[in-house]
């Protein structure tokens, strides 16, 4: 085994599970500045990423063969370089499930509950109270893309009181769902739902799925929370929905351009929550990637590379 290199600062408890994994392996552990050329070429396996990896890492005569990502997003990866070099690619789905759906339900609530309108009227100094506020109790929230993370959004929509549709490409039933449909049944389900919930990765077939038309779709009274990928939504559609009241109002912790620009029309808007793409942020997450990788590095080790865990099809871009 080459050196395994881990970025981004694992602490004590972190470093001693990988070091578990594999005993006797080189493993390098540090951040990006703190590491020289050497270490970059001479990875065998990365945990990580950044640029010194896509500049150095996959130059001809560099020794790579494995990346472990931390997020479940790799749309920024160079998927193509990659895949051309050989390398395996695992990424992190599953790993931000708890702090995404949390989101996700705070979300939810803030805008079923006018938390939004609280907080900007404590802000101005103003006693208002909405004329009329909803519960998510009894109502349908559906979530487009039932992977780890929506299935966990899922569970928490049920201890509410909800009603929940699945949407994957391969349907098929789940308990944390009432049913799960497949992308042919999408628009159907929209029509029907109180809460429309994006958990889509960025692929060819994602992107803009989100559009008028589907915006249309929607219940007047119906929320769209997008904690998937900004560039699956429209943004001009999704602000003229909000404008005119088409429907009752959006939670967006991703965005097609980020950050999302000074005076853009979603900062103005009084029926939206925005988050600056914080959904997978939490202080367990160091422990959960250290997890996934000791575990991936042990299959890896083994040699068993096609069972790694979350282990990326570059055909499907996931």
């Amino acid at each position: 085994m080459g050196t395994i290199l881990c970025l981004h600062g694992f602490g004590p408890e972190e470093q001693e599970k990988i070091r578990r994994a594999a005993p006797g392996a080189t493993i390098v552990f540090g951040r990006s500045a703190e590491i020289g050329p050497d270490v970059y070429r001479d990875a065998e396996a990365v945990c990580g990423w950044n640029d010194r990896v896509a500049e150095i890492c996959l130059q001809e005569g560099a020794k790579l063969r494995w990346v472990q990502t931390w997020s479940a997003g790799i749309d920024s990866l160079p998927l193509e370089k990659l895949r051309q070099r050989g390398v395996l690619l695992t990424d992190a789905a599953g790993v931000h499930s708890v702090a995404v759906a949390e989101t996700a339900l705070a979300h939810m609530l803030g805008l079923t509950r006018g938390i939004h309108i609280a907080v900007r009227s404590q802000m101005a100094g103003e006693w208002h109270r909405p004329s009329e506020l909803s519960e998510l109790y009894g109502r349908t929230a559906l979530i487009v893309g039932a992977g780890a993370i929506g299935t966990r959004i899922a569970e928490l929509a049920r201890a509410f009181g909800m009603r929940t549709i699945g949407i994957r490409r391969t349907p098929a039933p789940q308990p944390a769902y009432d049913r799960v449909d497949g992308m042919d049944k999408l628009d159907e389900a929209i029509a029907e739902s109180d809460y429309i919930v994006n958990v889509l990765p960025d692929t060819p077939e994602t992107r803009g799925i989100f559009d008028e038309a589907r915006f249309r779709l929607m219940k007047p009274t119906a929320f769209f929370i997008n904690v998937g990928r900004g560039a699956s939504v429209k943004t001009e559609a999704l602000v003229e929905a909000l404008r005119e009241r088409r429907i009752a109002g959006a939670g967006l912790d991703v965005f097609e351009e980020e950050p999302l620009p000074s005076g853009h029309p979603l900062w103005a808007l009084d029926n939206v929550i925005l988050t600056p793409h914080t959904a997978g942020h939490t202080n367990r997450l160091k422990e959960r990637v250290a997890d996934l990788f000791a575990a991936n590095l042990e299959i890896y080790l083994r040699g068993e590379t096609d069972r790694l865990i979350n282990l990326v099809n570059y055909d499907k871009g996931y």
